[in-house]
C-alpha cells in the first residue's frame, strides 16, 4: 500500500508540475519579452529613466490596442548605472534568465558597445535608442540603432554654427577619454573648416574634471566668435558657469548629450544651441500625440530619450506585423524594410543599420522664467 500511494503522489506530484509547465507555456506564448538596458541610476539616470518611460508609453498603447500578432509586449528592464561592465551583466541575465532574443539597449555608446559583439555572436537582435558612436553596428547585422551617428552629428554642429550662427571662430573643449566628444569634435571641425571656420582653440579635458578655467583662459585669448563644448549635460552645465563667469558671451553650441540640461543649469546656458533627434514642440502629428500622451503619464515634456525609446518600440511592432513573426534572425531581415514615420522623423536603414533622417537644432531660451528649449532648425543628411 505504501508504495502504491507513493506511486500516486508522485504521479500527483507530476501531473501538477506539468500542470503548471503547461500554464507558464501557454502564458508565454501569449506574451512577447523584450528586455531592456538602460542607465537607471548614476550621472545619465535622466536619460535611462526618460527611455524606460517612452518604452512603457509605447508598450501600453500597443497592448490597449491589441498587442502584435495577437500577443501582449513585457519589458523586462535592468540598470547598468552607465557602467559598460554591469551592461554586460544585464545583458547575460536577460538573455539566460530572461531568454530575451530582443533587446532594446543601452543608452552610452560606451555601455551599448559593450555588448554589441555578444548579441551579434549569439544572434540577439539589439537596437539601441542612443548609441551614436559610428562603429556600433560594425559588430554586425543583428545591432540596429535608432539615432543618428556621431559623424553627422558633429557636422550638423559645424554646418549650423557657420552658416546659421555665421560664426568664423571656433573654440572647442572636448573630453579626451570619452570617444562620443573626441567624435564629435573630429567631425565638427571638419564641417566648419569646410564652411570657411577656422579653429582658434582646440582644448581637453579628462572624465571627471571640475575645474575647467585654465582651458576656458585660453580660449578667451583666443576670441571665438562661438564654443563647441560636445559632452553630456552634466559636465556642460559645469563648463557654462565657468565659461560665463570668465566673460565668454559667444553662442555655446553642443550635441544631444545635452539633452536634460535645463534642469540642470541656470541662464549661463542661455544663447546655447545642440542638436537633437526631435522637437517636443513640432507640429508633427505624431509627435504631437507622443507628447501629449507622455505628459498626462508622466507629468513631463519628453526628451529626446524617450522619443527613441517609443520610436525603438514601434520599429520592432511594425516588423513584427510585417514579418507575422517575432524571433530575432526574422525580424532583422523585416527591420531593412524599414521605411515609415516616427516620432523623431520618417526612417529608413542605410546598409549599416543605421537610421537615415534628419537632426534638429534646439535653442534653449527663457519662456515664463523657465529655461525651455525650442526648435530652431532642421539640417539635413
Amino acid at each position: 500500500m505504501k508504495r502504491i500511494a507513493k506511486i500516486v503522489l508522485v504521479a500527483v506530484v507530476a501531473f501538477i508540475c506539468f500542470g503548471m509547465f503547461v500554464s507558464c507555456s501557454k502564458e508565454d506564448s501569449n506574451t512577447i519579452k523584450i528586455g531592456g538596458i538602460f542607465p537607471l541610476s548614476g550621472d545619465v539616470a535622466v536619460y535611462g529613466t526618460e527611455c524606460r518611460n517612452g518604452i512603457e508609453l509605447a508598450i501600453s498603447e500597443i497592448n490597449a490596442a491589441g498587442g502584435v500578432n495577437g500577443k501582449q509586449i513585457v519589458l523586462v528592464g535592468e540598470d547598468d548605472e552607465g557602467n559598460p561592465e554591469k551592461s554586460v551583466n544585464a545583458y547575460k541575465k536577460l538573455v539566460t534568465k530572461d531568454k530575451c532574443d530582443v533587446i532594446i539597449g543601452s543608452l552610452t555608446s560606451g555601455c551599448t558597445a559593450a555588448i554589441s559583439s555578444l548579441a551579434q555572436a549569439q544572434k540577439v537582435l539589439l537596437l539601441a535608442p542612443a548609441a551614436t558612436q559610428a562603429d556600433i553596428t560594425d559588430a554586425g547585422d543583428y545591432v540596429f540603432r535608432a539615432c543618428f551617428i556621431d559623424p553627422f552629428q558633429g557636422t550638423v554642429g559645424g554646418k549650423f554654427s557657420a552658416e546659421n550662427l555665421g560664426s568664423k571662430r571656433a573654440a572647442v573643449l572636448y573630453d579626451i577619454g570619452n570617444d562620443y566628444s573626441v567624435g564629435l569634435y573630429e567631425n565638427f571641425k571638419v564641417a566648419f573648416e569646410a564652411a570657411g571656420g577656422t579653429l582658434v582653440a582646440e582644448e581637453s579635458y579628462s572624465t571627471g574634471d571640475k575645474d575647467f578655467n585654465a582651458q576656458l583662459t585660453k580660449i578667451k585669448n583666443a576670441n571665438p566668435d562661438v564654443v563647441y563644448l560636445p559632452d553630456y549635460y552634466s559636465t556642460v552645465a559645469l563648463i557654462a558657469k565657468q565659461l560665463r563667469a570668465q566673460g565668454i558671451n559667444t553662442p555655446i553650441v553642443g550635441a544631444d548629450g545635452w539633452d536634460g540640461i535645463i534642469d540642470n543649469a541656470g541662464e549661463e546656458v542661455l544663447n546655447g544651441f545642440y542638436s537633437n533627434h526631435y522637437a517636443s514642440d513640432s507640429t508633427d502629428a505624431k509627435v504631437v500625440s507622443f507628447v501629449a500622451n507622455y505628459k498626462a503619464k508622466y507629468g513631463s515634456t519628453p526628451v529626446s530619450f524617450a522619443a527613441l525609446g517609443y520610436d525603438c518600440v514601434y520599429l520592432l511592432k511594425d516588423a513584427m506585423t510585417a514579418s507575422g513573426a517575432e524571433d530575432s534572425t526574422t525580424l532583422k531581415t523585416a527591420l531593412m524594410n524599414t521605411n515609415g514615420s516616427y516620432v523623431t522623423g520618417n526612417l529608413t536603414f542605410d546598409s549599416k543599420r543605421n537610421p537615415v533622417k534628419s537632426a534638429v537644432m534646439m535653442e534653449i531660451v527663457s519662456q515664463d522664467g523657465k529655461l525651455t528649449p525650442v526648435y530652431k532648425a532642421t539640417v539635413n543628411p
